[in-house]
């Protein structure tokens, strides 16, 4: 009752800033019957198919989405008869999962009221409930372990910073993580974090990062040859992808871009901004530096001829900056110059892309510190430090191809948490021919 009654003061308190949001970016509007109410029973017979029970994954949004298609066919190889059913807390989350899933499979997350969640539990016949990296929700949890459903973070990351913070409300938290049935960690570090939260010794288990085993492992993909194509890029094309970006960053990007093309007229440049209400704003930074933009989303066969030096393309469209990264030579991880923490580095890495990132990784610190002390990636501190590194990739291509392959080699080596995460979730790892089989 108590948290309850929080969280209704905290959404009238936030309630002018989500309708300013609602009305300039058109955000928080969908799914608002899933999120306030859980999900009807007229959903979840949609979403169990005929089932009798269901396991529950849920991701915030796109990064922990892309952790689940694997996972949910490991899982659903394994126990046929079980609806595997898929929920995401953002809009951006909620079409990626979709995507990659079908809309029949699909919901938007209840928010952590004890009635939107006991209804969507018990709806779902909920017997299990995945939650990606951290997403720990008192309700949620309470709710789940009252009718025997068990409860498991998966990829768990927790960094000192929020591991103190939830210390600080240990009368509150602590009893959450204690419920909860089993932690798959990403390193003994982040294992000992959650402990001193309150999560039982034995239930803590480091089981690696699904991001090195969801990484790619080829460019001579479906997915990365047709945007090779749709880009108009030819074999002396050098292409620096820029991904994932926040504000700041894409002006960096092109100062950088009109200073090094002078020099290396082979340069090309993809812009990939992490939020969609930014696209427009990012397109037409890009009128006003002097160059043309080429928009994704509005130039489906854009390149008849030759990708032009002028032109920087804009990619404005939703899961698909996995497949960008495979066209680059040379990759930028953004959100590493300002104070969103990073991204995922480790697409570029497993593509063999020379990678760069900027000061501020802590939401990937475990993986970027893996990468340059292996030497498949660089660290920059600021602008003139990025353009060298551009500069050196484009004047010794052995170099940055390199890195390049250090990076995949480092890849290589961290593979097979998903099967240590399926052990952990209490089933058997299943062989190599039944995963083809299951494919």
């Amino acid at each position: 009752m108590f948290l309850n009654l929080l969280y209704a003061i905290a959404l009238t308190l936030l309630s002018p800033v989500i309708l300013y949001r609602i009305v300039r970016y058109g955000r928080y509007r969908r799914g608002v019957s899933e999120k306030l109410f859980g999900v009807s029973k007229r959903r979840a017979s949609e979403l169990l198919a005929g089932s009798d029970e269901s396991i529950w994954l849920h991701a915030v949004s796109v990064g922990e989405v892309n952790l689940l298609p694997e996972l949910a066919r490991l899982l659903s190889a394994r126990s046929p008869h079980t609806a595997v059913v898929i929920s995401a807390s953002t809009d951006t989350g909620y079409d990626l999962a979709v995507k990659h899933f079908g809309q029949e499979r699909v919901f938007f997350c209840p928010l952590d009221f004890t009635w939107a969640v006991q209804c969507t539990l018990r709806n779902l016949k909920c017997r299990q409930l995945v939650l990606a990296e951290l997403e720990l929700w008192p309700n949620l949890v309470t709710a789940a372990t009252r009718v025997n459903c068990a409860v498991t973070v998966i990829n768990g990351r927790l960094s000192e910073r929020s591991a103190g913070r939830y210390q600080k409300f240990a009368w509150l938290l602590r009893p959450t993580f204690a419920s909860l049935t089993a932690v798959g960690c990403q390193d003994a570090e982040t294992a000992d974090r959650f402990v001193a939260c309150g999560v039982d010794r034995d239930r803590a288990r480091v089981t690696g990062s699904l991001k090195f085993d969801n990484a790619p492992r080829s460019r001579d993909t479906p997915g990365v040859n047709a945007r090779i194509n749709w880009a108009g890029v030819s074999p002396w094309h050098r292409v620096w992808c820029f991904g994932s970006t926040q504000a700041g960053e894409e002006a960096m990007a092109l100062k950088i871009y009109q200073r090094l093309r002078v020099e290396h007229p082979e340069l090309r440049l993809i812009l990939v901004p992490r939020h969609p209400e930014r696209f427009n704003q990012v397109a037409e930074l890009v009128v006003a530096s002097g160059d043309r933009v080429i928009r994704r989303s509005q130039n489906e066969s854009q390149f008849n001829d030759e990708w032009e030096g002028e032109e920087v393309i804009l990619v404005d469209t939703i899961g698909e900056l996995r497949h960008w990264w495979g066209v680059a030579h040379i990759a930028t991880v953004g959100g590493s110059f300002g104070d969103r923490g990073g991204q995922n580095m480790l697409e570029p890495a497993g593509y063999g892309c020379a990678v760069s990132f900027g000061p501020n990784t802590k939401n990937f610190s475990t993986i970027a510190e893996q990468l340059i002390a292996g030497h498949g990636a660089v660290r920059v501190a600021d602008e003139e430090q990025l353009t060298a590194f551009v500069r050196r990739c484009l004047d010794d291509h052995p170099a940055a191809d390199s890195l390049g392959h250090a990076a995949q080699q480092i890849v290589d080596q961290h593979r097979g948490a998903y099967h240590r995460t399926i052990e952990l979730l209490g089933m058997q790892s299943i062989p190599q021919d039944s995963q083809q089989n299951a494919a």
